[in-house]
């Protein structure tokens, strides 16, 4: 079995527990692969990191598992690594909110024991992919959210939008928010859309300080395709996917379609939505 590890260089408080579900690994008899930027964070702050293989993120290998040591951007860098390669990834939260990880550290090592005795379930999340008419998007897919956002200006910006080539609206504001239902706990969340359980098979269109209040969170189906040509003062617009942000040519066409590549997360044995949102968002408290 070999597993990859993935992680940030924001883990001071984590280093103790890092090394430990280290070791842990290495003595079940497990391949042990560290991404190469945290080995060498984990040298630096360790003095060593024994028992490991270094990884390089260009040249992904097969493997079992990968586990997200951070909170949910640390999550979503692990996705764009490895989603193509089909690999399941365990979030283990060493951040804040951490809502999408699965676990914390101080039970990772648990959690591996029950990956290994097949002790787990699996969710296949679905994912946006996004082409521009003007440039190419190096990594043009998103777990969370695809969003258009003013750039360079004060001004609103205009997106002319369109649902399997009928026209939708033209939302005027800051921008617009494309959430799959695993982001809708993101940005969508904060720009006032709705919640929606991960496995729903659909999509949010949600405007970010709309211009007019009638501009309300749509809901739509999951294959449907949704085209966007913005106008704005300035040159350029930005898109931003999980958080990269690509400076756009004003004028230029987006289409966001479903992407035929999923992301296969790790959760406990018993893991339900509801549950999630009662421990993370504190509902009922």
């Amino acid at each position: 079995m070999k597993i990859l590890l993935f992680g940030n260089s924001y883990q001071r408080q984590s280093l103790d527990g890092i090394k430990s579900l280290i070791g842990h690994i290495v003595s079940r008899g497990i391949e042990c692969c560290v991404e190469r930027e945290f080995h060498d964070y984990l040298v630096q702050s360790l003095g060593s990191c024994d028992g490991v293989h270094v990884l390089d993120s260009d040249s992904i290998p097969d493997a079992h598992l990968a586990i997200s040591l951070g909170g949910d951007g640390t999550f979503l860098t692990t996705v764009m690594w490895v989603s193509p390669h089909h690999i399941p990834i365990l979030g283990v939260n060493t951040g804040h909110l951490g809502y999408l990880t699965a676990c914390n550290l101080a039970n990772a090592c648990d959690m591996v024991d029950d990956f290994i005795d097949g002790n787990y379930t699996t969710e296949r999340r679905t994912m946006v992919q996004v082409q521009c008419d003007a440039l190419r998007i190096a990594h043009p897919y998103a777990l969370n959210e695809v969003a258009v956002l003013r750039h360079d200006t004060s001004s609103m910006i205009e997106m002319e939008t369109s649902l399997r080539g009928l026209p939708l609206t033209t939302y005027k504001g800051d921008g617009l928010v494309i959430s799959t239902p695993t982001g809708s706990t993101a940005y969508n969340l904060s720009a006032g859309g709705p919640i929606m359980a991960p496995s729903a098979p659909c999509l949010v269109l949600t405007p970010v300080s709309a211009h007019s209040l009638t501009m309300r969170p749509i809901v739509v189906p999951d294959d449907a395709e949704v085209s966007i040509t913005t106008h704005s003062r300035s040159d350029h617009y930005l898109v931003s996917l999980d958080g990269e942000s690509h400076p756009c040519p004003t004028g230029s066409t987006l289409t966001i379609t479903k992407s035929p590549v999923n992301v296969i997360v790790v959760q406990r044995r018993g893991h339900n939505f509801a549950s999630t949102l009662q421990q993370k968002l504190h509902w009922g408290q």
